[in-house]
């Protein structure tokens, strides 16, 4: 008599284990994805609550940083490598699916973190998040990815240079490729210049304080990091850079905004505006789009120097209270107002010095926001076309004959930029302004690389700073 064969017992169901530090990682990312959000707004509270939970030490709250951001920067490269790997369109790929994608193969091109370590970690948060079955289609996408480094899936994946360059470096570099012709033509010059920017937008970026004068000094900044956590800034006076890891909410002076995080790019525009040269009274500043608050903070505290009052002006209301909570404490006379730019509540002649800080499309902060390189488009631009040219040329209205109005914008492009300025100069769109252009390279004194002026364009990859834009203009009749 045949025994029948044995069955195999069949395996006990396993509950998936959750990993805190990817499993908020993902958290982050679906919230960029679904709400539009930015990272560097969603992720330090989650990062505050596990900490309260007691779910991360120090390790594990970079490490999710780390697959966040690193996830989004790029996630361009990332998105030709798994549709390489797969034998659907990408765009059939369910988001969340992508994101456990994306991040798993982060962690195998883009970290140190052991092949084994980053798939099995992958496929784990997969099963938590995604279910049983996706979890095998992460898991045998995630196993062709090892296939290649990172060198040797961009050969795969990118045109050749010779044949389409922008694509290339588009892929290369995961920016879209739009920003990537966008950027070229505002840097000009050959590869090597638009490589070393591509690469620097993808570099995290330090974190800058600044030091308002009157109400802070770089030396109290030093000595309460201590001098192995912190840098001098590069070329503003008032800046500091904190070693990476560094809380700035820890500093007494920050939580009393005496001192505040702003990039450097940011402080050299506010001060090159304040170092400006005037034709008599100077006593009547405006920050007339002062939201959230950086700009406006260090020159209320140039201004109360000089005697001088700022009024800073913000269209939205919640961003006014933002520009109060970095103003408060000023020593000298300020005033905040919830007001429109285009439809300015003061009369015209009225100052004597005016920063316009315009709404643009960032594609300057793409170290800080990489998400917004692939929210972006082309089209953009034409909605703040009009925007930027009134609110220039309402300022220059607004500022006195022989006073100052300094049009600046964390953009690069050449449409947010020189062209808004040289429209609004010749009447182009509206009555021609008598305004003349100032040198502002002498403002920003050691800056290297300002170009041939009179306007400036500063550059993550020369200056280490955001992609900030200044046009200096001086009223004449």
């Amino acid at each position: 008599m045949n025994e029948q064969p044995r069955r195999r017992p069949a395996k006990p169901h396993r509950r998936p284990k959750k990993d805190p530090v990817r499993f908020l990682a993902f958290e982050a990312l679906r919230a960029v994805d679904e709400r539009d959000a930015y990272a560097n707004l969603v992720l330090p509270p989650l990062l505050k609550k596990a900490r309260a939970k007691g779910d991360f030490d120090g390790r594990d709250a970079a490490l999710a940083t780390e697959l966040v951001y690193g996830t989004l920067r790029r996630q361009g490269t990332y998105d030709a490598i798994v549709a390489a790997c797969i034998d659907r369109p990408l765009r059939e790929v369910d988001p969340p699916v992508l994101d456990v994608l994306n991040m798993g193969v982060h962690q195998l091109l883009g970290t140190r973190i052991p092949t084994h370590a980053a798939v099995s970690a992958s496929v784990e948060l997969a099963r938590v998040v995604l279910g049983e079955g996706r979890a095998k289609f992460v898991n045998a996408v995630l196993r062709k990815v090892t296939a290649h480094d990172l060198d040797g899936w961009v050969e795969k994946v990118a045109p050749p240079y010779d044949q389409d360059a922008e694509d290339h470096l588009a892929v290369v570099h995961s920016h879209p490729r739009w920003i990537v012709s966008a950027l070229w033509d505002a840097l000009g010059g050959g590869r090597a210049g638009i490589e070393d920017l591509l690469e620097a937008d993808n570099e995290r970026p330090e974190v800058t304080l600044v030091a308002r004068p009157g109400r802070s000094t770089t030396e109290e900044l030093v000595k309460a990091l201590g001098e192995d956590s912190s840098l001098p800034g590069r070329w503003s006076p008032y800046a500091v850079r904190m070693a990476e890891g560094g809380e700035p909410g820890a500093l007494e002076a920050v939580r009393e905004s005496r001192a505040g995080v702003q990039d450097e790019g940011s402080q050299l525009v506010a001060a090159a505006l304040a170092a400006a040269p005037v034709e008599g009274r100077d006593t009547r500043w405006l920050d007339g789009c002062a939201g959230p608050g950086g700009k406006a903070a260090l020159l209320a505290a140039l201004a109360a120097e000089r005697g001088a009052t700022l009024l800073a002006a913000e269209k939205q209301p919640h961003r006014a209270r933002l520009v109060e909570r970095a103003l408060a404490g000023n020593p000298g006379p300020y005033q905040v107002i919830t007001a429109d730019g285009t439809r300015p509540p003061w009369l015209p002649g009225t100052f004597d010095r005016i920063l316009m800080d315009v709404p643009c499309s960032g594609l300057g902060a793409l170290r800080r926001r990489p998400e917004s390189r692939w929210r972006r488009r082309a089209e953009d631009l034409e909605a703040f076309a009009p925007l930027q040219r009134g609110l220039l040329r309402e300022a220059l209205k607004a500022v006195r004959v022989g006073g100052v109005v300094g049009y600046a914008t964390c953009s690069p492009h050449l449409a947010e930029t020189r062209v808004v300025v040289e429209d609004v100069l010749k009447g182009r769109g509206g009555e021609p302004v008598e305004a003349e252009w100032i040198d502002a390279r002498p403002l920003m004194p050691g800056v290297p690389a300002l170009g041939e002026g009179p306007d400036i364009q500063l550059w993550p990859h020369l200056h280490g700073t955001d992609a900030m834009y200044l046009a200096l203009l001086r009223r004449t009749g």
